[in-house]
C-alpha cells in the first residue's frame, strides 16, 4: 500500500493526466499500432490499384502492421478521396490516388472536400507520361504532321477520351492550345471504349497510357507517334518524345501519390515518406512499377506538396482556357 505521499502523488500524475487533450495523448503512442488503410478511389484493375497493392504488401515488413487496400470507387473517384478528406488524422486512413486529383479544384462543383486544405501530400511515388496514339490509316506518321493536318481541317479532327474531365481529355485540350489548332471532343464512358473508336476509325487520335496501347501498338493495330514525358519511355525506346517530334515545352505526366487527412501528425508524415521511399528502393518493387511504365519516385511530403501546386495551378489554366465545364 503507498503510503500518504504516495497517493498524493498518484492522484497528481492522475491529474496531469487528466489535463493533456486526448489527441495529444494518441499521438504520443508509438505509430502505428493498427491496421492501415490505403483507400483507393477506382474500382481493381486498372493502373492505380495494383501500384497501391504492391506498396501495401512490401509496407508490412517496414511499419509492422497489415496495409490494407480499400477500392471506394463512384463519382470519378470524389467518394472514396471524401472518404479520407473526412477521417480522423490518426495515421490510420490514406489516399493513393492520381494526378486526377490535380484537376478537381477547377473542373468539379460543390466537392464535399477542398483538395488543398482537407488532404495533405506525403510521398509522390510514381509517375509515367502518355502515349498520343493514331490510327494507322491515318496517313500521319509525326506529331507535326498531326499538327499540320488538324490545322489543315479545323473542326474535323476528333480526339477519344474516357470521358469529360478525363486525363485524356485535358491532355487532348491541351495538345489542341499548344498546337494551335480547332479539334472536336468526343467522350466516352471510359478508357476502353475510347480505344475500340480508334481502332475503328471513329475518331483520330487518343492520349492513353502505355500499358493501355502498348500491345495494340506492338500488334499494329494503333500507331504511336510520341511520349509526353521529357525523356523517352523504357518500354518505348524507339518512340519519340513530343518535344522532339513537334511541340516543345509539353512535357507532361500523369502521376501515383499517397496523401491522408488534413491534421496528420508530421511524424506520421515523414515516417510514411521515408517507409515509401524505401519501399521503392526494393529491386523487386522498381521493376514491376517499370514494367508497368512508370517512373519511380519517393518523396518527401514538401517535394509532393510542390507538385500537387503545381499541377493545380497548370490544369486550371488548361480547363479555364478551353472553357470545359462539368457533365
Amino acid at each position: 500500500m503507498p503510503g500518504r505521499r504516495g497517493a498524493i502523488q498518484l492522484v497528481a500524475c492522475g491529474f496531469a493526466a487528466a489535463a493533456i487533450p486526448a489527441p495529444a495523448r494518441a499521438q504520443t503512442r508509438a505509430w502505428p499500432d493498427r491496421p492501415i488503410r490505403f483507400v483507393v478511389p477506382y474500382p481493381p484493375g486498372g493502373s492505380t490499384d495494383p501500384v497501391a497493392r504492391l506498396l501495401a504488401q512490401d509496407l508490412l515488413t517496414r511499419l509492422g502492421q497489415p496495409v490494407i487496400v480499400e477500392n471506394r470507387a463512384g463519382a470519378a473517384g470524389s467518394i472514396g478521396t471524401e472518404a479520407v478528406a473526412h477521417a480522423a488524422p490518426d495515421g490510420a486512413t490514406f489516399l493513393f490516388h492520381t494526378s486526377v486529383l490535380a484537376t478537381e479544384p477547377s473542373f468539379k462543383t460543390g466537392l464535399p472536400y477542398d483538395v488543398q486544405k482537407d488532404l495533405v501530400p506525403i510521398s509522390l511515388v510514381a509517375t509515367g507520361p502518355y502515349l498520343l496514339v493514331v490510327n494507322p490509316s491515318l496517313p500521319i506518321h509525326s506529331v507535326a504532321e498531326l499538327i499540320a493536318f488538324t490545322r489543315a481541317n479545323p473542326g474535323k479532327v476528333n480526339f477519344g477520351s474516357a470521358g469529360v474531365g478525363s486525363s485524356g481529355h485535358l491532355m487532348g485540350e491541351r495538345f489542341a492550345l499548344r498546337a494551335g489548332a480547332q479539334m472536336v471532343h468526343i467522350p466516352y464512358r471510359g478508357a476502353g471504349p475510347s480505344i475500340n473508336a480508334l481502332i475503328q476509325n471513329e475518331i483520330q487520335f487518343i492520349f492513353d497510357t502505355i500499358p493501355g496501347s502498348r500491345g495494340l501498338v506492338e500488334d499494329g493495330r494503333l500507331r504511336a507517334l510520341a511520349v509526353t514525358g521529357a525523356e523517352r519511355a523504357p518500354l518505348l525506346p524507339d518512340v519519340p518524345t513530343i518535344g522532339e517530334s513537334g511541340l516543345p515545352d509539353f512535357a507532361t505526366e500523369f502521376w501515383l501519390g499517397l496523401l491522408g487527412p488534413a491534421g496528420l501528425p508530421e511524424a506520421i508524415r515523414t515516417r510514411m515518406a521515408d517507409a515509401v521511399r524505401e519501399a521503392l528502393a526494393e529491386p523487386t518493387v522498381r521493376e514491376r512499377l517499370l514494367q508497368l511504365g512508370l517512373v519511380v519516385h519517393g518523396s518527401t511530403p514538401a517535394e509532393f506538396q510542390a507538385v500537387l501546386q503545381r499541377d493545380i495551378a497548370e490544369w486550371r489554366d488548361v480547363i479555364q482556357r478551353a472553357h470545359i465545364q462539368a457533365e
